[in-house]
């Protein structure tokens, strides 16, 4: 007689990887929120990534004081340098389960983000149920309940343009180019969205490869889902579960008297890449043209400025030297609130 016991699935193997660079308290709480949302048999993964402040005795002696590599659910991976946002997770990706096997999935989680009760297991849910989706972003909101805009179109020339214009009439004639358009209200396919919480599904990877450690900050999230797109996995955005994010801890943005060369590095690196040197200068020119509107806007109203001190001035600066060269080196500099 035929077996017809009913067979029983194994659950997907899920890693969650969480990067710390120099925030080990933040890290540990996310850590926490992290745990508590994820399913049996899940797994998290913390990378130091050469925070050199002494980040990595902290995280190892919460680690074993709160049980958690029992059975090796948290493990601690120490970079020996800080390659930055991408090679940082990209270490996390290689560890694999502690069992040597290949996970289903990896969940990136920002260190300064922690998942609401059952955003995981929603976020696994949709990947589960929707065989061409390669990656899913739950929902971020900061700490005062604002919504963060997390889903995005991909950069374009007329977007660029779009974008540092802030001018009604071009807005309103360019709404297709918008970049950080309204977010969606319903789980949606988009373009691409930010890394702070987002699932991956391990067979893209496998298809179109991990994170391009060119990027050392910004624009490598940008990068892996314009691959993806290409290779004809969708990227989704999913409103109805969520993270809180307290957001740019470790990069210290939010302190930036002017924006660092590895933005400006990045920016044009994902240009080039995707598209061309030709299209990568002309969307710096979009970027400028629209520059100049937004400030003779601003002057000609009294209205101030919502550029960085001297962003016009530095893209203008960075994008004219690197046209010069043949390559596209990007700046390597660790990331700090002290020296971003």
């Amino acid at each position: 007689m035929a077996d017809v016991t009913p067979k029983v699935l194994a659950p997907p193997s899920v890693l969650v990887v969480l990067l710390n660079y120099r925030t080990a308290e933040m890290t540990l709480r996310a850590a926490e929120a992290a745990l508590a949302d994820m399913p049996e048999g899940a797994e998290l993964v913390i990378i130091d990534n050469a925070s050199g402040d002494g980040s990595a005795g902290v995280l190892a002696n919460a680690i074993a004081q709160r049980g958690w590599d029992a059975q090796n659910r948290v493990r601690l991976i120490l970079s020996d340098v800080n390659g930055g946002f991408g090679a940082g997770n990209n270490l996390g990706f290689k560890a694999g389960m502690s069992d040597g096997r290949h996970p289903d999935y990896f969940y990136v989680l920002n260190s300064d983000a922690f998942p609401d009760q059952g955003c995981l297991p929603a976020l696994i849910k949709h990947l589960e149920t929707t065989p061409k989706a390669g990656m899913a972003g739950s929902h971020v909101r900061g700490e005062d309940g604002l919504p963060h805009t997390t889903a995005f179109r991909f950069p374009s020339i007329t977007g660029e343009f779009e974008g540092a214009a802030r001018t009604g009439p071009f807005t309103r004639l360019l709404k297709s180019s918008v970049v950080a358009p309204d977010l969606p209200q319903t789980p949606t396919p988009v373009d691409w969205v930010a890394g702070a919480s987002v699932l991956m599904r391990a067979a893209m990877l496998d298809d179109i490869g991990i994170f391009d450690e060119t990027f050392f900050l910004y624009f490598e999230e940008t990068d892996l889902c314009k691959r993806a797109a290409v290779a004809g996995w969708e990227c989704w955005y999913l409103p109805q579960v969520g993270v809180v994010h307290i957001g740019s801890v470790s990069t210290g943005m939010k302190e930036w008297r002017r924006i660092p060369d590895y933005w400006f590095a990045s920016r044009r690196h994902y240009f080039v890449k995707n598209h061309s040197r030709t299209y990568a200068a002309a969307a710096l020119l979009a970027k400028l043209a629209g520059g100049a509107i937004h400030h003779l806007r601003c002057k000609l109203s009294g209205a101030t400025p919502q550029d960085p001190p001297g962003f016009n001035r530095d893209l203008l600066r960075f994008g004219l030297g690197m046209s010069l060269r043949r390559d596209t080196p990007l700046p390597r500099r660790s990331v700090s609130k002290e020296n971003p």
